[in-house]
């Protein structure tokens, strides 16, 4: 198995080890081809590629790391590991506490539900009581900025609506771990700004954070490490600003 190359300066919060992930890939182009060689008895050729091969990091308690890389890298495919959506064909993924993920804008959501009421399914989902839910929306409402919206079925909503009601239900539920993908490049400046200051409010508070972003002056204002990716491999993991010099160079 890779050796973890850095230590952690507080109980780690997340730990990957030699972790590989593969996915079928079948060489079919179309569905109108994958019909025609059903109809014909021709099997569909498929073969499998490695979306990660032998990948091992861990994060600190209330560290905040971006993971970094081209598309196809294996960032998202990362970040789906530590949240349990997937699970790993060799090696081992382990996480701490309660984890909430931002994976997508608006997953999760029912389009057919009212923001209202997709508030109290996604908390209750992340582990909140009623009660809970009830003394806590109020904030959720005022933070997302979604106004008399919240009654109006999410299916009518922009994605920056659904990423700002997705991220205000997160970051009102007690985690210990949240799991950011790419979903705060969605919405106006001043509200990035928010959820920054927000996502360092919990990161001082002790929350652990992975983040995965395309936008380099984000992932250097959030996170002081990177872990740059490559096909599937882990090329570098080091100081936030060598980290984005590495994948850029």
């Amino acid at each position: 198995m890779t050796q973890i190359l850095v230590e952690t300066q507080t109980p780690p919060c997340i730990v990957v080890e030699g972790v590989t992930k593969r996915f079928l890939r079948r060489n079919t182009h179309s569905f109108k081809e994958a019909f025609v060689s059903w109809i014909k008895r021709r099997k569909v050729r498929s073969d499998s590629f490695n979306a990660l091969k032998d990948v091992s990091f861990q994060v600190g308690e209330g560290e905040s790391v971006a993971v970094l890389g081209l598309n196809g890298s294996g960032k998202s495919t990362t970040l789906k590991l530590v949240s349990g959506v997937l699970e790993p064909d060799a090696g081992v993924v382990l996480t701490r506490g309660k984890v909430a993920g931002l994976i997508e804008v608006g997953a999760g959501f029912h389009p057919d539900l009212t923001g209202r009421e997709n508030v109290y399914l996604n908390a209750a989902i992340l582990g909140m009581t009623r009660k809970q839910i009830d003394a806590r929306f109020d904030d959720i409402v005022a933070f997302s900025e979604i106004g008399d919206f919240i009654d109006q079925e999410v299916k009518h909503y922009s994605s920056g609506m659904f990423m700002r009601l997705a991220f205000s239900v997160a970051i009102h539920v007690d985690v210990d771990i949240l799991l950011v993908d790419e979903v705060l490049s969605v919405g106006d400046a001043p509200f990035r700004e928010k959820c920054y200051a927000k996502i360092e409010e919990l990161t001082r508070a002790g929350v652990t954070m992975l983040v995965v972003s395309h936008d380099t002056r984000t992932i250097t204002k959030l996170c002081r490490r990177g872990i740059v990716m490559k096909k599937g491999v882990k090329v570098f993991d080091g100081p936030i600003e060598e980290a984005v010099k590495h994948l850029a160079g």
